[in-house]
């Protein structure tokens, strides 16, 4: 490297530590400050809890009732009540006025082991970042039980930092599998009741059918997994959604296991006709008023088709803030991914369509009065766990739900789809302490749920900080320095308003994206440079300083 580059290297260490030590100062002060009465409870030893004075969201009539009291006792909610409420004597109480409180969100949809291992990462390696993200439980739809049952366990020993996870059956599939290590090929109706018995053994709660199972399978499955008080769910292939809901199906896995049984055989000769299907076809009423009729819930993970299958070539997806803490082996492998599917820019525009026709399915769907989940399909590349739920929710409202009804399908309706509407679900006595407490009301806006305070978890009180902490620290990458999360391009744009921050160190430059986490502040990162060109990237490296980009060019 040319001497002066290294000069200048060394001045930019130089003003980034100045700057990471100031900023990191300030950062936690702000954090001390806006959560001392919350750690405080953290730490104290008293057995109730009291949260005064702010309101809580009820997901059943979509309301919001204004200066409520919400007594905790260990692990359980003990009342729910007006300012009149009594509060028990040696409780601590904290003040919530201004404060929203919410459910714990329910992840409908994850996969803890084998989405995991193909980056090799242990659940202790993001289990945090779903609870950091007001996600106090999640429902595993389909893994190798052995593993996940380790990690179910180690989340319940671990409730200051991990969801409650519920699990699921391995893949119910034909044979071969289509997912070897995940799947389990079940081909003889007469060895159901054996592998039902087997489930049931586990403790998991959900059956999955998967997309080899015929329908002789999948029905029998269903059959014996009602007789063992299972709920029965599905990512249909072979056995047809029509079939699946006349069988008595609890619920369907991904708006597809919808969107593929609704096209007419005479569109399919038309080009891109998916990105164009009408939706109001005979067979799409048909099917749609069977699922409402039989009460079949539907989980549409709708972020996982954007996010990791149609446009994971989109920088809003690629490069989002959201993947701020994703653990660096598994950000190696999603971009792996992304450059392995090498998705073609001519082709862009009907994917938008799609996902489009998606989010439109969602919204009739809910409008024909079947029971949506809100689950994400995390850690499939680019959809992070807790993080995405957000994103999904989003998508919910982008798809016609009011942030109430979205806020619903992310919390009673999955404790329903779950079987355990009498323990999660809703801020009502008697039911376990899972609530996330907001800065602001997301019944007006959506994104108000990503705005949290701090989020209790079976009566423990935990800040999203302090969870997110807890992870393991991300291992050396070719751009280090200052915990900033950067990303090295060869071009030389910026997106609209994106907010950079260069806090770092430069010690190569890469072809391709790079990610880190940026502590500090939380907010996201992006610097490009070029070697040693006298460009607009090698200036702002240069200077080390924050820069706002807007339309017109950045502001410094």
């Amino acid at each position: 490297m040319p001497a002066k580059y290294i000069e200048q290297l060394a001045a930019i260490r130089a003003t980034v530590g100045i700057l990471a030590r100031r900023t990191a100062a300030l950062a936690a002060a702000l954090a001390l400050a806006s959560l001392a009465s919350f750690q405080a409870v953290a730490d104290d030893t008293a057995a109730v809890l009291v949260l005064r004075g702010g309101a809580v969201f009820d997901p059943v009539a979509k309301t919001v009732a204004a200066d409520r009291t919400v007594v905790i006792e260990g692990s359980r909610i003990r009342a729910v009540g007006g300012a009149e409420t009594t509060v028990p004597s040696g409780a601590r109480v904290v003040d919530c006025r201004g404060k929203f409180l919410i459910p714990g969100l329910i992840d409908a949809h994850v996969h803890l082991v084998h989405l995991a291992d193909l980056s090799h990462v242990a659940g202790d390696q993001y289990l945090p970042m779903f609870l950091a993200h007001g996600v106090t439980s999640v429902r595993d739809t389909g893994d190798a039980i052995v593993a996940q049952a380790v990690i179910a366990r180690y989340a319940e020993q671990h409730p200051e930092i991990c969801p409650r996870v519920f699990l699921c059956s391995p893949l119910v599939d034909g044979d071969p599998v289509f997912h070897p290590g995940t799947g389990y090929a079940l081909t003889d109706p007469a060895k159901v009741p054996a592998f039902v018995r087997d489930m049931v053994g586990w403790n998991v709660t959900t059956l999955k059918i998967y997309v080899g199972t015929p329908a002789a399978i999948g029905r029998q499955v269903i059959k014996e997994g009602h007789r063992a008080g299972l709920k029965v769910t599905a990512h249909l292939g072979v056995y047809t959604a029509q079939d699946a809901v006349l069988d008595g199906i609890d619920c369907l896995e991904h708006i597809e296991s919808v969107f593929n049984y609704i096209i007419p055989a005479d569109v399919t000769r038309q080009p891109d006709y998916r990105s164009h299907l009408d939706l109001h076809n005979q067979r799409a009423n048909a099917l749609l008023a069977a699922l409402a009729q039989h009460h079949v819930s539907v989980d549409p993970t709708l972020v996982v088709f954007r996010n990791m299958i149609y446009l994971n070539d989109v920088e809003e997806v690629n490069l989002s803030p959201d993947l701020l803490r994703v653990p660096r082996q598994m950000l190696d492998y999603w971009q792996a991914y992304r450059q392995a599917s090498n998705l073609p820019l001519s082709t862009r525009d009907a994917r938008r369509k799609l996902i489009g026709k998606y989010q439109e399915l969602t919204g009739l769907l809910h409008n024909a009065g079947v029971k949506l989940l809100v689950g994400t399909d995390s850690p499939e590349p680019f959809v992070p766990p807790g993080a995405s739920m957000h994103q999904e929710l989003e998508m919910f409202v982008g798809s016609g739900l009011t942030p109430s009804e979205a806020l619903a399908a992310a919390t009673i309706n999955v404790a329903e789809a779950l079987g355990q509407q009498q323990e999660l679900g809703s801020i009502t006595a008697g039911k376990l302490a899972d609530l996330v407490i907001l800065d602001a009301d997301p019944t007006v806006d959506i994104r108000h749920a990503r705005k949290i305070h701090a989020v209790v978890h079976g009566g423990h009180v935990c800040d999203p900080q302090t969870v997110l902490k807890s992870m393991p620290a991300r291992s050396a990458s070719t751009i280090r320095g200052g915990g900033a999360m950067v990303t090295v391009r060869r071009d030389n744009t910026f997106p609209t308003g994106e907010l950079c921050f260069i806090g770092f160190s430069v010690t190569s430059v890469v072809s391709e994206p790079s990610i880190l986490a940026f502590d500090a502040f939380g907010c996201y990162v992006r610097v490009f440079v070029n070697r040693g060109q006298s460009s607009r990237g090698t200036q702002l490296a240069e200077r080390g300083l924050a820069a706002r980009w807007s339309a017109t060019g950045p502001a410094w």
